[in-house]
């Protein structure tokens, strides 16, 4: 195949068959998706958008939005999804760094964003907006190759600004097919679609799986248990992150009964408490697939579909994708990816490009890990600090930076601690200047959601004498982690 909608097409083998039923009562064929996708196409290119610009998005999730990222790669644009959560602060800094062409946001929003983007057109989760014109339909494809960008995904670490993974046509088509052979995906199966289309899990794993496979989506604009419990005995999988799992397990609906026609429930983007598995299967029969992933290389490893799935581990190395343990102490060392998979680059940033792959072309991951004996890796920390609340990437740099400029803060440093529903809640340790005395953590939070999207925001924040130091002088987080790691235990 030459790019990743040619491929797509290739698959298109029942074009009348239900692609998306909508939450709003919509449905769409296959052929009515790719007839979507092909009209967005022509905006976009009578936008004067063109090959190899950047498409940011902004919006709430809908069927248009999710043609949108096909009616690029279709373009040969680079489609830039933003979390609709984030502020203008927020949105500010990705479209200077990336410089789009175009911007697309809410009609609401508009209004604010109108000024960071020379064009700035608008969708709602109706499909409505200006971005919606009148156009054909018809749309001649751009000539892409396998190794041509198709997306940028913000990503961090620890340090300085977020950073944008350049993922290829071949990356997301390799990834697609790859999951579709290991989960056994099939024309019949009918997935409960409740993730945002922001980042990769949603965007890319849930939907181009079954996108390749033939099935069918029910589409829905947000995770809500009541539905997703009134959806289960129409569907065959579903794809959540922890607290999916957490909230279904608090419903007294939840039965082996209820599920009896679902096949696979497959949780990813945050650790899975070994309980939670545990607790799952012994109310439903299912052991719950674990698989690991990141932004840049997108899925990496699975428990098997056919097979023990092993609570606490997220599997072996999906086929055609090699990982490693590199500098292992006790086992446990620095994972490090190769792959088809595996970004291309981050965005005009090729000193940190060169610093995150290995001589011979692994990705460094800056997740730590270990196999055991039949050659299931286990995840036991994350070498940046990375915080996942919800399914959420929080990088706590960016959090403590808003923290220091609170007039009574002296420094901060954020963890995330364990929560029953969250997987990790964002929490901030502080030490206040001693003029300041004490700090109001009411009024702190409140200030920080003015400048931060809501999950990134502490749940709470502690104050202390001192952050706890080693000789270096670098801030102990792994000790903060072990005084504030019952926080949340009722």
């Amino acid at each position: 195949m030459t790019n990743f909608p040619t491929l797509v097409r290739s698959r298109m083998h029942a074009p009348n068959a239900i692609f998306i039923h909508g939450d709003d009562g919509r449905q769409f064929t296959y052929k009515a998706f790719w007839d979507l996708s092909g009209r967005l196409a022509n905006s976009l290119s009578a936008a004067g958008v063109g090959v190899g610009d950047r498409v940011a998005v902004q919006v709430d999730k809908s069927v248009e939005a999710l043609a949108l990222f096909l009616a690029c790669a279709r373009l040969g644009a680079i489609f830039l999804p933003l979390n609709s959560a984030y502020t203008a602060t927020e949105v500010g800094y990705f479209v200077s760094d990336a410089e789009p062409a175009l911007l697309v946001c809410t009609p609401e929003n508009s209004g604010v964003l109108s000024a960071l983007c020379k064009t700035v057109l608008t969708l709602d989760e109706r499909g409505g907006g200006t971005l919606m014109g009148t156009q054909s339909a018809d749309f001649k494809d751009a000539a892409m190759t396998w190794n041509d960008a198709i997306a940028i995904l913000y990503t961090s670490g620890t340090t300085g600004k977020s950073k944008g993974a350049v993922l290829t046509h071949g990356n997301l088509a390799s990834n697609a097919l790859a999951l579709v052979d290991a989960w056994a995906f099939t024309a019949q199966d009918v997935l409960i679609h409740a993730l945002p289309i922001y980042h990769t899990h949603g965007l890319f794993t849930a939907t181009n799986t079954v996108l390749l496979s033939g099935g069918s989506l029910l589409f829905r604009r947000k995770f809500d248990v009541d539905d997703v419990i009134a959806l289960l005995p129409k569907a065959t999988t579903l794809m959540g992150v922890p607290t999916f799992y957490t909230r279904l397990l608090a419903q007294q609906e939840l039965s082996r009964e209820l599920v009896q026609h679902m096949r696979l429930f497959i949780s990813g983007s945050a650790p899975l408490l070994p309980e939670t598995h545990k607790a799952f299967e012994q109310k439903t029969g299912h052991a719950i697939l674990e698989r690991y992933g990141m932004t840049e290389t997108s899925m990496n490893t699975s428990n098997p579909y056919l097979g023990e799935r092993r609570a606490g581990t997220v599997g072996t190395p999906l086929a055609g994708i090699e990982v490693r343990i590199t500098h292992p102490v006790d086992g446990v060392g620095m994972i490090e990816v190769r792959g088809p998979n595996v970004f291309k680059s981050y965005w005009r940033n090729p000193e940190k490009t060169a610093a995150e792959f290995t001589a011979d072309g692994f990705f460094i991951t800056g997740d730590l890990g270990s196999f055991d004996g039949q050659g299931y890796l286990t995840i036991s920390g994350r070498g940046k600090d990375l915080v996942i609340t919800g399914g959420f990437n929080v990088y706590p740099k960016e959090i403590e930076t808003e923290i220091d400029q609170l007039p009574e803060i002296l420094e901060s440093a954020v963890i995330g601690v364990p929560h029953g529903d969250l997987g990790e809640a964002v929490v901030a340790i502080v030490a206040v200047k001693h003029e300041a005395g004490k700090i109001d953590e009411a009024r702190m939070i409140t200030a920080l959601q003015q400048r931060l999207a809501k999950f990134k925001v502490p749940k709470r924040i502690i104050a202390v004498a001192e952050l706890p130091r080693n000789a270096m002088g670098k801030v102990q987080k792994n000790q903060l982690r072990e005084s504030y790691g019952g926080l949340f235990k009722s």
